[in-house]
């Protein structure tokens, strides 16, 4: 397992603005290596239930208001299409001293999650506290990690800002799907990130965020719980994922099973921009079905290329 200094975060945070365009600094982009833009989407009914049988027609996608040709529509279990629809997993696992009442929770969450995920291309588990603790694994030693899940201890100061940065830049380079299951309570205490600097970093990558929230140790109705909650949201909404508020064990079977369900449901779309300019700038996405009563998740935009990096 890998320990990651807050210097070690502030070098990362130099490297993924590399290359960003001097207007757009501190918000980099994520590069890929070509210039089509996948999205990942997910799609619902009035009631709630995922709706997996659209096809290319159904769909029409905009970049900042403009209709783009779509060049891939992909179910998530669709043969022939690896590179665009593999599953790059990461597990983030709060320990810090705010998620003590809450670790006991939190851990069972993790690994009963992990015990029923479908096979993922690469698995990223980081631990944080004031702390950050990298680890790969794949789907053949996920006993280790399990026992490393068990024993994790809680104390210290929340580097949350910091850990959510350091994972994106490790898949920053990866193609397929990205998903990240944040185990937290929301808080942050010590990172040395700011949370606007944060947001512009979520708001560039093409990570889907699927926050589980663990707030019990927070006084009911109190300002800190409201933050934290609003937080957890903010990414999820970015990125197309969803928040999750478990409160004992008997609900987390039902979490895990929707988040699953989502992941092997999802469409992958891709289309190359008809905007040509390499500017850096952040493009909105706004990704339509043309059924009627259905409801679309996804991310809210991308980072255009630069002259230096490709576009994610």
């Amino acid at each position: 397992m890998r320990t990651v200094s807050a210097a070690g975060v502030a070098l990362t945070l130099l490297v993924l603005a590399a290359g960003a365009p001097a207007q757009q600094s501190g918000a980099p982009v994520f590069a890929v290596g070509t210039d089509v833009v996948h999205v990942t989407v997910s799609v619902r009914d009035v009631k709630g239930n995922l709706v997996g049988d659209l096809a290319a027609e159904d769909f029409a996608i905009y970049e900042n208001g403009r209709l783009q040709t779509l060049q891939l529509c992909a179910r998530a279990v669709e043969p022939g299409q690896e590179d665009a629809l593999s599953l790059n997993l990461g597990l983030l696992l709060d320990t810090s001293e705010s998620m003590l009442k809450e670790l006991k929770l939190s851990q069972e969450a993790a690994i009963r999650f992990l015990e029923n995920i479908p096979r993922a291309r690469d698995l990223l588990t980081i631990f944080f506290d004031q702390d950050i603790r990298i680890s790969r694994y794949d789907s053949e030693n996920q006993q280790g990690l399990f026992e490393r899940i068990l024993e994790a201890k809680g104390g210290g100061n929340t580097a949350l800002y910091d850990a959510i940065a350091v994972y994106l830049s490790r898949v920053q380079d990866s193609a397929g799907r990205k998903v990240l299951v944040l185990l937290s309570d929301g808080e942050d205490s010590t990172s040395s990130l700011a949370h606007g600097e944060l947001i512009e970093l979520v708001r560039s990558s093409s990570v889907t965020i699927y926050p589980i929230a663990f707030t019990g140790g927070f006084t009911a109705g109190g300002t800190r719980a409201l933050r934290a909650k609003t937080f957890l949201m903010g990414l999820a909404d970015l990125t197309g994922g969803q928040v999750f508020t478990p409160s004992a064990s008997r609900e987390l079977a039902e979490v895990y099973q929707r988040i699953l369900n989502e992941l092997t449901a999802q469409y992958v779309l891709g289309f190359t921009s008809g905007d040509e300019r390499r500017d850096g700038k952040y493009r909105k996405l706004k990704v339509q079905v043309k059924r009627e009563g259905l409801r679309v998740r996804h991310r809210m935009g991308y980072r255009a290329p630069s002259a230096e990096k490709p576009v994610s």
